[in-house]
Order: C-alpha cells, then structure tokens, then sequence
C-alpha cells in the first residue's frame, strides 16, 4: 500500500470500507475506480450531490458518492514522522458524526495541487481553519517511509504516479451546533499509460454534534446493594470508554466512586467485573476488548479506591449476551454495558 499515512484511512474516505482480505492491488483499484470506461470521462454518478460546505472545481465529476447518520472514522492530523515508527495515535485522530463520503474525477490538465489550493481558499472563506496541508513524501511522510506513492511497474495496472502528486487537507469550524472537519485527499493518475494524468479527489466531511452529556444517571451505592440483593447483577452504564480503547472516560469517575463505596462499605462482597460490547467488530476482537475493560475497571478500582484486587474478577463477554438488537444505535449503546455480578462463596 502507499504509505502507512494514506493507506489506514484510504478505503473510508475513498469509497467506505472494503473487504478485511483485500490486497493493496485491489484496494487501490476499488478506490480510483479503474479501469476508467472507454468512453472517457463519466458522468456524475446518478442520485449523487456536492457537499454544500464543500461544492466542487469546476469540470470534475462525482463518481462515488455514500452518507451515513452516524460513524467513527480515524483521520490523519499530523505528518508521519520518524520513517514510519510512529504510533497511530502520533498522527491520527478519531472523528465521529455525520460522515458524507464524495470522489470526484477531473477535470483534465489541471494540477491536484491548483484543485486542493481552490478548495482551501473557498473553505477558508467559509470560516474554516487549516489544521494540515502536506504535498508529496516531503510535507505528508518527512520520515521517508516509503519511497514513492505507488509503483505500477509493480503493480502491473498501469498507474504512473508518484508522492509529489499526492495533496492532503484537513480543514475545521466550529459551528454552533456541531464541528465540522473536511478531509481532502488528491492523487493525479492515469488508468494507461496513453491518457494524459487525470486528478483523483476524495472529500469526507464529518458533521460532529457535541455529544449531551450527563444522559446517564449515576447509580448510588445503596441502590446498588439493594440491586445484587434481589437479582444477583447489575448492569451500569455511567462506566464508559474511549472508542475502541480500553481507556475509562473522565466522565466515570461518579460512577467508579460510588462502585469503590459500594465495595468499601461491603467488605464481604466479592464480585465479577463484565465487560460487554455491542455487536460491531469481530468476534474474538470484542472478546479480547471486553476483557480489557473489565480489567481497567479493577485495576482504577484497585488503584484509586484501594480495594482489594482479590475481590474482583474480570471477565469478558464481548459480543455474547446483548439486551438489545445491534441493528440501531440505541440498541448498541445498551449492549455496551459493564455488569456487576455477585460472586456468592
């Protein structure tokens, strides 16, 4: 694949997710959309729509186009640097909200970098902030990671291009309601080494609505105690993490409090930790975060509240007992629970 810097998030912006088993070969066909038709350049795809923060350069074409309510995608904020050594989280961030999903073809004999300048300066009117513009392995992977963009001696697809076609740009505003964050990225190719270089654009433009706060009622400890008396367990959702991490949100903290009160003004009280997760994801990739969870759970506890890591079990459960459907959002949000059970000895 080209490089670390483009090719972890490629696929979501160019035409949303491919197959897990997909070769760099064929991802980057399915993202630029080769071969190109015969009869040269396509129209828009039908039913597809420009952004309205976005709008197009003059003479392109939209040639894949995807809106989704809600998702979670990880965008590059900062060049990769150190040769490819560093970790995601150096160079990466996590964005989620309305994700729209829009490549463009075109237009012929017009440089990637004069189309992404275009769009900086509209955007920039627009009350938008430059948070990243890199040009080619120089600005985008100063490390020298990788050599050139993409080899199609190689590749044998017959791809000439190299890193100094390569423009990325991330751009943000701060609205009243939401953070909106454009995502930029250009390559100029050819689908034969006979048709003249022709600009590729991906644009992903993440509409973030702050999240509401303070929607999940902290459970006392007394109601609790009373709870594990009568059923044995229960399921406590004032216990969050970071997405797709096993790091315990600051928002927990009320919750860890009254859970370590709980365990302080029951010195008899011995309990498993749950982990549970929604059913997104692999199988044994949930099991494996569950149980990490479950294990940050203890471990704050043990640490911050000085109970006894004896008491408490950690156990993962993944994706194996969900309350709710995981076709809907909300029904996710159930299955992502942490459960405390009591152990009777």
């Amino acid at each position: 694949m080209p490089s670390r810097f483009l090719a972890s998030f490629l696929p979501r912006v160019l035409l949303g997710r491919l197959p897990r088993r997909a070769t760099p070969t064929l991802a980057l066909a399915l993202m630029l959309g080769l071969p190109l038709p015969a009869s040269g350049q396509p129209a828009d795809l039908a039913g597809a729509s420009d952004h309205p923060l976005v709008g197009r350069y003059e003479g392109a074409v939209i040639t894949a186009h995807e809106s989704r309510a809600y998702d979670e995608i990880r965008l590059p904020v900062a060049p990769l640097e150190r040769g490819g050594k560093d970790t995601p989280d150096a160079w990466q961030a996590e964005f989620s909200g309305r994700i729209t999903s829009l490549r463009y073809e075109g237009p012929g004999g017009r440089s990637m970098l004069e189309i992404l300048r275009n769009h900086q300066s509209e955007l920039e009117a627009k009350g938008f902030a430059t948070r990243l513009f890199c040009r080619g392995k120089a600005d985008c992977s100063p490390g020298g990671a990788i050599p050139t963009f993409w080899d199609a001696g190689r590749a044998g697809i017959g791809l000439p291009t190299t890193w100094d076609s390569t423009v990325y740009l991330l751009a943000e505003r701060n609205d009243a309601e939401a953070r909106v964050t454009v995502a930029l990225l250009g390559v100029e190719t050819r689908a034969r080494g006979d048709r003249p270089l022709m600009p590729h654009l991906a644009v992903t433009v993440v509409e973030a609505t702050p999240m509401e706060t303070g929607r999940i009622a902290v459970l006392a400890a007394d109601e609790m105690a009373q709870t594990l008396a009568r059923d044995g367990r229960i399921a406590v959702y004032g216990i969050t993490f970071e997405f797709d991490s096993a790091e315990i949100t600051a928002e927990s903290a009320d919750q860890i409090g009254e859970l370590g009160r709980l365990m302080g003004d029951n010195p008899d009280l011995a309990v498993l930790i749950v982990g549970h997760t929604d059913g997104k994801g692999g199988f044994d990739y949930n099991l494996s975060l569950s149980q990490r969870r479950a294990q940050a759970v203890v471990d704050r506890l043990a640490g911050t509240h000085g109970i006894a890591a004896a008491r408490m079990t950690p156990a993962g459960a993944g994706m194996v007992a969900p309350v709710a459907s995981n076709r809907s959002d909300e029904g996710r949000a159930r299955n992502r629970r942490v459960e405390i059970v009591e152990i009777v000895r």
